[in-house]
């Protein structure tokens, strides 16, 4: 794409200040790093980290080798019938669905041939801390022309997704479904829908975006407003929203038959969009979100943010029926078709019914007993307060724009309170790296998440154990919001 060239320079700059300060300032190239507090900083390389890793080894000691390779390339989409740029995982969009059982050793060669320096992460999977793919805090990014290969044990089934953590390259088609299976799980459904959500940039890209949000040139865009998300809806309208890397205009068609029992995986892979997805015709029975089960809720929608997966079932009636996943406040959808029987698609901009109620959300999901956490009060308390300045585009936690911060520190083996309290105008989905928490509630019955929508001017308490040892980075998934500085790390010390 020789017209990106002179955006690479900018990108490159980013990358310097997120990828070799973030390094710098966090000590990670030897776990002997120390904090404010003369702590040692448990690192990457650490034999924490090490005997964290030899413990999942023996703990699913009969997992089989399951390999995967993935090519991080320059290449272009045809979104019905128009060409666009983009950087993909072996050529589609999204990349090809990743899946493993529960306990197997999973092997990823990635091989990154695009002009830019670049990293995989397993996103919402508790893994060895080496292999979480986030530049320079796990791992030093993948080189141009260079391959790395990650290996890890999936500890938990569900609904997972991988993407770069490269600075403002997911926008651009590096991402994927990664399903994790329990074959010891009773088979309760008979067709299955893996639905990847995003939004898509087909006259910039997102570097452009971004530097016009930093330059506030963006000021004029049109309001985009939701009662569901507490006001403004996001930064960016977009010129189209996918289904599984298709346009409305060009869907994706799931198919099953009449009366079948459908598990439908939903996943948002977007950079700036939450979603309002609904079946027409059909009510859904939320089953899991994150990856972990909660008592089933049945609902006409529901509202997902940028890294967050429910996963439901539903009976399948007879005929052809839309799948809209609404772009929350921007005025526009994305659309893919179900079909049972024969008869016409519906149009693309049908509106189900179903879209007219408020849309589940965490606050209506409880974890089952099975996925709690034990009600214990917190030996420490975090405080993550998100802060912003529109006008100059800067996004913050506890003050300080990433890569500037000052680490939230644990020590293993605590129950850890991490309170996020949002003090902008905007919501904002936060994900925390390297383990699942539970959304805090006084008789434990919050759901189990690894990214949560905390809207404005609300708190969202996260419950976390602290068993996996590392330097963790906890963000907000909106690709602009943390590029320009919403993150800091959950900093394990000795």
């Amino acid at each position: 794409m020789p017209g990106d060239r002179p955006l690479d320079v900018q990108l490159s700059r980013r990358h310097v200040l997120q990828w070799g300060a973030g390094a710098a300032l966090l000590g990670l190239t030897a776990a002997c790093a120390r904090n404010e507090n003369t702590e040692a900083a448990i690192g990457p390389d650490s034999p924490q980290v090490r005997t964290f890793a030899e413990a999942e080894s023996r703990r699913f000691p009969g997992g089989r080798p399951v390999a995967y390779e993935l090519t991080a390339a320059q290449s272009d989409v045809d979104l019905a019938g128009t060409r666009t740029a983009a950087w993909l995982y072996n050529t589609q969009l999204p990349g090809p669905v990743v899946r493993a059982n529960v306990g197997d050793r999973v092997q990823v060669r990635c091989r990154n041939q695009l002009p830019d320096p670049t990293t995989v992460h397993w996103h919402g999977l508790a893994i060895r801390n080496d292999m979480d793919g986030v530049p320079d805090v796990t791992q030093a990014p993948i080189p141009a022309g260079d391959e790395f290969v990650y290996d890890f044990i999936p500890p938990d089934p569900g609904t997972y997704w991988y993407h770069t953590h490269g600075d403002l390259q997911r926008g651009r088609g590096l991402y994927g479904a990664l399903i994790v299976d329990d074959p010891a799980a009773p088979a309760n459904y008979d067709a299955e829908f893996v639905v990847v959500l995003s939004d898509w940039l087909t006259d910039r890209t997102p570097t452009q975006v971004f530097d016009e949000l930093r330059g506030g040139r963006m000021a004029s865009m049109p309001d985009m407003t939701s009662a569901a998300l507490g006001g403004d809806a996001g930064d960016v309208r977009y010129p189209v929203y996918l289904v599984n890397g298709r346009t409305p205009a060009d869907p994706v068609v799931f198919t099953a038959r009449a009366g079948q029992r459908a598990r439908i995986r939903l996943i948002n892979a977007g950079d700036d969009t939450a979603f309002r997805v609904a079946l027409g015709g059909h009510r859904l029975t939320v089953t899991d979100t994150d990856g972990f089960p909660v008592e089933p809720v049945d609902t006409d929608s529901v509202l997902i943010g940028m890294g967050e997966r429910y996963d439901a079932v539903v009976t399948l009636q007879d005929g052809v029926f839309p799948l809209v996943a609404v772009a929350e406040g921007k005025g526009a959808q994305g659309f893919a078709v179900v079909r049972t029987g024969g008869g016409a698609a519906p149009a693309p901009t049908v509106m189900p019914a179903e879209l007219t109620a408020p849309p589940l959300t965490v606050a209506d999901l409880q974890a089952t007993e099975a996925a709690r956490l034990p009600v214990l009060d917190p030996a420490v308390t975090l405080e993550a307060s998100l802060g912003g300045d529109m006008n100059a585009y800067s996004w913050t936690v506890n003050g300080q724009a990433y890569p500037d911060h000052t680490p939230l520190t644990v020590h293993s083996d605590q129950r850890v309170r991490l309170v996020y309290t949002n003090k902008t105008m905007m919501w904002h989905p936060m994900h925390l790296h390297g383990h699942t928490f539970a959304v805090a509630r006084m008789d434990g019955s919050g759901p189990r998440k690894d990214t949560v929508i905390v809207l404005p001017g609300q708190t969202v308490a996260a419950d976390i154990d602290t068993t996996n040892p590392g330097q963790w980075i906890t963000h907000c998934h909106n690709d602009y919001h943390l590029a320009a500085g919403m993150a800091t790390i959950f900093s394990y010390v000795d």
